[in-house]
C-alpha cells in the first residue's frame, strides 16, 4: 500500500487553518463574562477592599 503524502498534506494545509479558526472561534465565544458576573465579580472586589481599608483603619495609631 502506498500512500501519496503530497495529498495528504495539502489536505492538512487546506483543513488545518479551518480547524484553527474554528476551535479559535469557539474559545472566544465561550470566554466572555456576563453583564451580572461581572458586576457580582466588581461588587465583591468592592466589598474586600473596604473590609480591608477598614482593618487598616483599625490597626493605625
Amino acid at each position: 500500500m502506498n500512500l501519496d503524502l503530497s495529498s495528504l498534506q495539502g489536505v492538512m494545509v487546506v483543513i488545518g487553518p479551518i480547524v484553527l479558526f474554528v476551535v479559535l472561534l469557539w474559545v472566544v465565544l465561550n470566554n466572555r463574562t456576563s453583564k451580572r458576573e461581572k458586576q457580582r465579580t466588581e461588587e465583591a472586589t468592592r466589598k474586600m477592599y473596604d473590609a480591608q481599608n477598614e482593618e487598616d483603619t483599625r490597626r493605625e495609631p
